[in-house]
């Protein structure tokens, strides 16, 4: 083989091995693509059909994009999300009260809270001084069936009566079948704009209670805990919390509007 020859031959061999090297390189760099996505997605219990959870959901997903992790939300019933969080199947909850981590010890609170409820008393006709629970014991009462709040702040009254669902409650109080309906002043308000009853129905001011809900993680997560802490303390240092979920719950009523 002449020297032009043996030069082409070479020169052939060492672009096959670039080539090579260069497939190999990028089938690499897709995999651990592939699993550094895998790595920085959460699978986080969603309580279902309660606008609140929708609300502290949108709040999470601001607060861990950034830190470059993806959240996909499983949309269970109340309790059984909690079966599912504590056990480690899904990698924790959008928010709960901060007792449940005395009950679910495998389940770590985030700390600020990121959301909150304000369990009010809803009327049609009635207008009454609201000051705690204990004004709303003399007359017939409607919550929601599995909402912890409602179903402590309502325990030993005398009429009270739970539904599964939010809308049957308000359906139920604009019936008048009950007197005074319990549930989250957000929740109820979004609700009636969906149900068009906003005009026959109206909550009670102040709220029964205010309660700070805590976002949580599985304890697997543990080494996590401190990084979105230390988003949530900044966003809520800066205002930024409670601008995102003003901007949430307009938006939300604005579409239950329509």
């Amino acid at each position: 083989m002449d020297s032009h020859a043996t030069s082409v031959f070479v020169g052939a061999r060492r672009a096959r091995r670039r080539l090579m090297a260069l497939a190999t390189g990028l089938v690499l760099l897709a995999l651990g693509a592939s699993t550094a996505r895998a790595e920085t997605v959460l699978r986080i219990a969603r309580i279902e059909n309660i606008p609140d959870q929708f609300v502290g959901g949108e709040i999470l997903k601001a607060v861990y994009q950034r830190l470059d992790i993806t959240l996909v939300f499983i949309d269970l019933p109340a309790k059984r999300a909690l079966v599912e969080s504590s056990q480690g199947r899904v990698d924790g909850e959008v928010h709960r009260i901060l007792a449940v981590q005395s009950e679910f010890p495998s389940l770590i609170a985030v700390r600020p809270s990121i959301n909150y409820i304000e369990p009010s008393a809803f009327v049609k006709q009635r207008d009454f001084r609201v000051e705690g629970w204990k004004s709303i014991a003399p007359y017939s009462i409607g919550i929601v069936r599995g909402v912890g709040s409602s179903e402590r702040g309502t325990s030993g009254m005398r009429q009270v009566e739970a539904v599964a669902t939010m809308d049957q409650l308000m359906q139920m109080l604009d019936s008048g079948r009950i007197e005074v309906a319990v549930n989250d002043r957000f929740s109820g308000v979004l609700v009636n704009k969906r149900l068009r009853l906003e005009t026959a129905l109206r909550p009670l001011s102040p709220a029964l209670e205010r309660i700070s809900l805590y976002h949580f993680l599985h304890e697997r997560h543990r080494d996590l805990v401190p990084r979105v802490e230390k988003v949530v303390q900044a966003m809520e240092a800066s205002g930024e919390l409670e601008r995102l979920r003003l901007e949430i719950t307009d938006r939300m009523l604005r579409e239950a509007g329509k």
